[in-house]
């Protein structure tokens, strides 16, 4: 799968894999720097001193309400930096604007409802297809296509996916002006076309 049409499949969680990698980068490294601390790699004298300098215990001793503070100021700010990330990825996955025109003067934008239902409308032409959904991901720069078609029973899929490409997403790659529009398509069955079994008594 190429870089470029991820956004179409699923969103992205780049970012938070990358946070989550250093992280981890970080916790290893501390442990192994532990580690080897205690296997006396650094000198013997430094694997049997205390875990916590008695410098700085000493220090904590005589600053008690200021380390207090600290320690109150640094839970708050993991519990900021904690909710921030739940919140980033909670939040709803954009739907970008496409822009077809950025000369002065002849600015052209076109919002991703319009396009959905331009796209949504092609799509429920085809032949077999009783329902489309589509929606608009990725950015204005890198626009991308999720669309969900309900096929009637005994449709060819073939003969869906020669008019969805030849004609719906050509039509789409012609709007935005691009030769290639990432697109993931999911097929499903209409469930209220399919036969009813019959009842044997």
């Amino acid at each position: 799968m190429s870089r470029r049409s991820r956004a179409a499949v699923a969103r992205s969680a780049g970012r938070d894999r990358t946070l989550t990698t250093l992280l981890g980068l970080v916790l290893v490294a501390a442990s192994v720097l532990a580690l080897l601390v205690g296997y006396g790699v650094f000198g013997a004298y430094r694997a049997t001193r205390p875990l916590i300098d008695p410098i700085a215990v000493s220090w904590v001793s005589t600053h008690v309400s200021a380390t207090r503070w600290i320690l109150i100021g640094v839970g708050v700010l993991l519990f900021l930096v904690g909710l921030w990330w739940l919140l980033r990825t909670l939040r709803p996955e954009p739907r970008p604007d496409v822009s077809l025109s950025e000369l002065p003067g002849e600015r052209l934008t076109v919002e991703h409802a319009a396009i959905c239902d331009a796209v949504r409308h092609d799509a429920e032409a085809i032949d077999g297809v009783s329902r489309a959904r589509v929606r608009l991901v990725g950015t204005p720069q890198k626009p991308a296509l999720r669309i969900a078609l309900t096929l009637v029973e005994g449709t060819d899929v073939r003969d869906v996916w020669a008019d969805l490409d030849g004609r719906v997403l050509a039509r789409a790659r012609e709007a935005f002006a691009v030769s290639a529009l990432p697109t993931a398509v999911r097929l499903e069955l209409d469930a209220t076309s399919a036969p009813t079994p019959a009842r044997v008594e």
